[in-house]
């Protein structure tokens, strides 16, 4: 075998491709305390964007037992992180965080997709 051919069986080393999205630590710390108050044994929690709201689509949180095919898990300091596949386009570069002030609490995204949202701030358009 010449080296041309033994050249092309070399497989090729990929490098490890980056989490589709950012989670803060606080946002973290959360996933951890979701899946601690977990109703049922959790492998963590799925993010999707389900089509709801005034500008179209919406974030929503929910308990994973296990993965469903298509999923991104994105591992978490505080538990594993399942995107939708669906959702996923939608989700590539954000940053989820979790807020708190006096009055609101809950996760909040930073994401470059997104064009415009509705005022209330629950659902956004791409």
């Amino acid at each position: 075998m010449d080296a041309l051919a033994e050249a092309a069986i070399v497989p090729r080393v990929r490098r490890p491709r980056p989490a589709p999205i950012t989670v803060t630590a606080n946002a973290a710390a959360r996933i951890a305390d979701l899946i601690a108050k977990a109703p049922e044994t959790a492998a963590g929690v799925r993010l999707t964007t389900p089509k709801r709201g005034c500008s179209g689509l919406a974030y929503s949180l929910t308990y994973v037992t296990e993965a469903k095919p298509g999923d991104e898990a994105v591992a978490t300091p505080g538990g594993t992180l399942f995107i939708d596949g669906g959702s996923l386009m939608y989700l590539i570069g954000s940053e989820m965080d979790w807020a708190e002030d006096d009055f609101a609490a809950g996760f909040v995204f930073n994401n470059p997709n997104a064009k415009g949202q509705c005022g209330c701030g629950e659902s956004f358009t791409v």
